[in-house]
C-alpha cells in the first residue's frame, strides 16, 4: 500500500484555488541557444520575438561558463517553509545534460525559472536550480519550446508561501485548450491536480512538461526520498484516458534532495504532493 502524500506547513493561509490555469493556443519554437549570451537573454529573445508569452522550454546538450546554481534546502526563516542553498559557481565549463524552464515574465521583463541536471567540470553529474542571468552559453544546446501567444506566466506574490513565484494570467475561456499552463499550490497531491484540471478543460490527453517541488517524493517502486524540500524536472509527462474514460497521469521525473543527491524514477499516483510550486504546461495531443 503506497503512503499517503507527505506535506508541509506552510507560513500564510491556503489559497482558495488550489490549482490555477490559463490556455491558448498551442506553438512550438525549436532553436539552439545563443552562444556568449546569457541563459536569460539565449532562451528569452527568440520566444519574446516569435510573440510567445507562456510556456515550457526543455534543453537538452550544450555548455556553459561561467555557471551558477542553487539546490533546495529547509529554512531557517519562519517566513519561509523551504529555501534555497548558498550559490554554487563552479570553474571550468558545466555541460548540460537536460533541463526544463518555465519561460513568463516578472514586472514586465522576461523571465526564467530553470531546473537541471548536468556534469561539472571535475565530472560531478549535479542537479538544482540554474540562476539564468549569471549563466553564460559556451556551446549552443538544443531548445524547444512548447508555449502559447494567448497566456503568459507572471510572477505574483503568493501569500500561502511568501514567495513570488509563476502565475498563469490572461488565455482564453473556451474549454479545450492546445496548450495549458497549470500551477499548482502547495500541499496538493500532484497527480489529482493534474487530473482535475484536465476534466476541467476537456483535454483527455495531453504531454506534461515542466518543474516544481515535492515534500517527500515517492516512486512507484517503492522508493521514498526522506527531503521535504527539492527540485523537480519532468522528463517525460503524459496525461491518458483510463480504462473508464478519466484521465490518469503518469510523471517520470528527476528530483535533487537537500543533500545534493539525484533521485529518478517514475512516480507514484496519488502519493506526491507539491512542496512549494509546480509549473506545467500541458500541451493537448490525440486520445
Amino acid at each position: 500500500m503506497l503512503p499517503e502524500p507527505s506535506r508541509l506547513a506552510q507560513p500564510g493561509p491556503a489559497r482558495a484555488e488550489r490549482w490555477l490555469s490559463a490556455g491558448g493556443e498551442p506553438a512550438r519554437l525549436a532553436f539552439a541557444l545563443a552562444e556568449g549570451r546569457t541563459l536569460l537573454d539565449a532562451v528569452a529573445g527568440p520566444l519574446r520575438e516569435a510573440g510567445l508569452r507562456g510556456g515550457v522550454v526543455e534543453l537538452a546538450g550544450g555548455s556553459f561558463a561561467p555557471f551558477a546554481y542553487v539546490m533546495p534546502a529547509l529554512s531557517a526563516d519562519p517566513r519561509f517553509a523551504a529555501y534555497y542553498s548558498e550559490t554554487f559557481r563552479p570553474a571550468g565549463e558545466t555541460r548540460l545534460e537536460r533541463a526544463s524552464v518555465t519561460y513568463g515574465e516578472r514586472d514586465g521583463a522576461p523571465f526564467l525559472h530553470v531546473h537541471g541536471i548536468w556534469t561539472e567540470a571535475d565530472g560531478r553529474r549535479r542537479a538544482g536550480h540554474l540562476l539564468p542571468a549569471e549563466v553564460v552559453v559556451r556551446a549552443p544546446a538544443r531548445a524547444e519550446a512548447f508555449a502559447t501567444p494567448d497566456a503568459a506566466w507572471r510572477v505574483e506574490p503568493d501569500p500561502e508561501t511568501n514567495f513570488s513565484l509563476f502565475t498563469p494570467a490572461g488565455g482564453r475561456e473556451a474549454a479545450g485548450p492546445g496548450c495549458l499552463l497549470l500551477k499548482l499550490q502547495p500541499n496538493e497531491e500532484v497527480f489529482a491536480a493534474i487530473e482535475a484540471a484536465c476534466r476541467t478543460h476537456g483535454l483527455p490527453a495531453a504531454r506534461v512538461r515542466g518543474l516544481g517541488s515535492i515534500v517527500r517524493p515517492v516512486f512507484a517502486d517503492g522508493r521514498v526520498i526522506p527531503t521535504d524540500a527539492s527540485e523537480v524536472l519532468i522528463r517525460e509527462g503524459a496525461v491518458r484516458p483510463g480504462p473508464d474514460g478519466a484521465p490518469v497521469a503518469h510523471l517520470d521525473i528527476a528530483v535533487v534532495d537537500v543533500d545534493g543527491a539525484i533521485h529518478e524514477g517514475v512516480l507514484a499516483r496519488g502519493a506526491n504532493a507539491a512542496c512549494i510550486t509546480f509549473e506545467l504546461c500541458l500541451e493537448a495531443m490525440p486520445a
